[in-house]
Parts: structure tokens; sequence; C-alpha cells
């Protein structure tokens, strides 16, 4: 078997999930080709560093993320930092060759993705983003009937990606609201949802977006008594084109008041249509205009798909009628990562597509700054 040996480059909330991937993969997929084991944490404090190390088993804490990215004995960087420490660690592993896993968004910002892009012309590593709403089976199978054009033509569509924990006034503000770190919603939530839509309905020909900040002051992340500017924002809302001249509304937003992690979106096509109802990740909704209306409305109207954990072999635990939760598409998007360093080709998304998804992200902020649409 071939263990590839992985260097955490952060490991706050989301070096967590991905570390329960690596962890975890050999129990969901019955295959015995390959596994990852972690064997370097990185973090900014030596005590979180070894705190990390510990929970997963990791023979080295470290604080500099050049003793994972130029260490000969890695073989995959792992990143999981702020947005804005992305870029450093990313330019040291593309140097070195490294296979890198990189959470979302690519960069904190366009310029930032570009010199990414300039520097990939000599990688030869094999890339990918952590964009998980692409591995649901539900999302697999979305892909898969439009592909087939069960749907036809798109005639328009609209998706939502929503939470609510910025509706509070008094929700610090914490990186992932600073525009300084590279956080507000466009990028935390609308580059997930902006690309679940680009990977379903192909590129978009231009859009329109407005944004909103809630609140213009919140508390201090380090002192709750000390106000602080905010510099992002809470909300999205954009009007996209499509090159066949469909349009359709992307929304994002944290304030989005008694939400939890709601993913959803509807497409309407000339033959059918499919939607993703928010917190339900294990039906896709199929709706076919060639089933009979007669009589008595014959057998038209909305198929509900039990996709669950239905996917292709060597996967099969736990059971694929089991429910469906937000971890699996994590994992799935990871063991699709190591099967392409197995395989030697890469599945995607890869970093290009981060550099894409940076792009649309820089046109959505451009967009709602001059109040007009924009070419894509």
């Amino acid at each position: 078997m071939d263990i590839y040996k992985v260097g955490m480059v952060g490991f706050g909330f989301i070096g967590k999930v991905h570390a329960y991937g690596h962890m975890n993969i050999p129990l969901f997929y019955d295959q015995q080709e390959f596994k990852s084991k972690i064997t370097h944490v990185c973090t900014s404090k030596t005590a979180t560093a070894e705190k990390g190390a510990a929970q997963v088993g990791a023979e080295h804490a470290v604080t500099d993320y050049r003793e994972i990215t130029e260490n000969p004995d890695i073989d995959i960087v792992d990143i999981c930092t702020p947005n804005n420490l992305h870029f450093e660690a990313l330019m040291s592993a593309i140097r070195h060759n490294k296979h890198i896993y990189c959470d979302k968004p690519l960069t904190a910002t366009l310029d930032e993705a570009m010199q990414i892009r300039e520097a990939l012309r000599n990688y030869k590593g094999i890339s990918q983003m952590t964009l998980q709403n692409r591995f649901f089976p539900i999302t697999l199978r979305a892909k898969q009937l439009i592909e087939e054009g069960k749907i036809g033509d798109i005639l328009e569509f609209r998706a939502s990606y929503l939470h609510s924990g910025s509706s509070d006034p008094k929700a610090p503000l914490k990186w992932k609201l600073s525009g300084a770190s590279g956080g507000g919603v466009v990028a935390d939530l609308g580059s997930h949802v902006l690309d679940l839509m680009n990977y379903l309905l192909g590129d978009f020909s231009e859009l329109s977006a407005v944004t909103h900040t809630a609140y213009p002051e919140r508390p201090s992340a380090d002192d709750p008594s000390k106000m602080v500017k905010v510099d992002a924002e809470d909300n999205m809302l954009a009007t996209v084109r499509l090159p066949n001249g469909a349009c359709g509304n992307i929304n994002a937003s944290k304030i989005a008041t008694g939400t939890e992690d709601e993913m959803s979106f509807e497409i309407y096509g000339s033959k059918g249509a499919l939607k993703m109802v928010p917190m339900d990740l294990h039906r896709l909704y199929y709706y076919d205009c060639a089933a009979a209306s007669k009589p008595i409305g014959g057998m038209r109207g909305w198929t509900a798909i039990d996709c669950g954990q239905r996917y292709d072999k060597p996967a099969g635990f736990p059971t694929p009628k089991a429910p469906m939760g937000w971890l699996r598409g994590h994992m799935h998007c990871l063991y699709t990562f190591l099967n392409s360093i197995h395989s030697g080709k890469a599945l995607g998304p890869t970093l290009e597509q981060g550099i894409y998804i940076q792009y649309l992200l820089e046109k959505v902020k451009e967009s709602a700054e001059k109040r007009s649409w924009v070419k894509l």
C-alpha cells in the first residue's frame, strides 16, 4: 500500500475536518492501494501545534509552514489556514512540487491568485480545492442528469447558501468576518455556491451583484468590550447570465436569521427540473416533463431520488441508505484527491478552478461596488 505523508498547515475547525478524512477514509473505502497519514501539524503557536499533533498522532508539531512545504519527506501539503495566509504556503508548496489540498477560497486576493497561476506553469504535482459540495451523491447525480440532457436547455435557476451566525450584532469580529483576513461572505460561502453552480451549469457570461453589511461595527474577538469597524460584507446576491441567455440568482448570506447550514438550488430546463432542498442531503428532486399528465395528473410531479450515500465502489461504508451528512461530502472530496495522486491524473477541482472562483469573487465585488453588470 502507498502511504502518502501529510503536513497540515493550520489546524483550526477546517483542519480538524480534513484530518477526520485522512484518519477515517480507510474505513469508508474498501481498497488497499493507498492511504494518507498525517505526520506534521503546523500552527502559529507551539502549544496548539502540539495539541493538534497529539490529537491525530502526528510525530511533528511545527510553527513554520516551510518545515512542511520544503520537507522532502512530505508528499501532501494540506492548507487549512485563514485565507490571507494561503498564498505564501501555496507558493512554497508549488515550488517544491508537493501535492496540494487547499481549502477554499484559493487566496485572499485576485492578484495573489494570478501569481499562483503563473507559478503553476512549472508545477508537477497534483492539486485539488476543498469544494466538497460537488461531492455529495445528490450533486454528483444532478451533474449526470444535466449532462445526459434529462432537463434539456437551462431556462432559469437559483441557488442559496445561508447561515445565520452574523445576524446577531454581538457576534465578534473573527477572521471570517474580516476583509483584511480575506474574509466576508463572498469568499466564505459565495465561493461554495458559485462553484457548485459553475460545476452544474458551466461558465457564466456576465453578472450583476449587490452586497450588504448588516452592522458597521462588531465586538473585537480579542476584547469584546471594544467595538471595531467591519470591513467585509454579510450578504451577497448575484444575478448571473449563462451564455445561452438564461438568468438566475445566486445568494450567500450569514444574516439569514434562523437558518443552519443551508445549501439549496433549483434548476429549470425545457424538459425537466432539479432541486436540492435545504438541510436534506439525502434526496435529489427531479421533475420530468415527459411523464404522463393524464388522467388526473397521471404520473407528472416531483420525484425524490434517494441518492443517500450511494457512492460508486470502493465506497461502501456505512450503508447506502444511511442519512447523508456534511462531513461525508468532505471525505469524498478528499478521497477523490488521494485517488488523483495515486492514478497520476488530476480529477479536480484543481488549483486552476480555485483561480477561476477567485476571479468570480472579484467580479461579484466589482459589480457590487460599481452597481452595474460586468462581463466575464
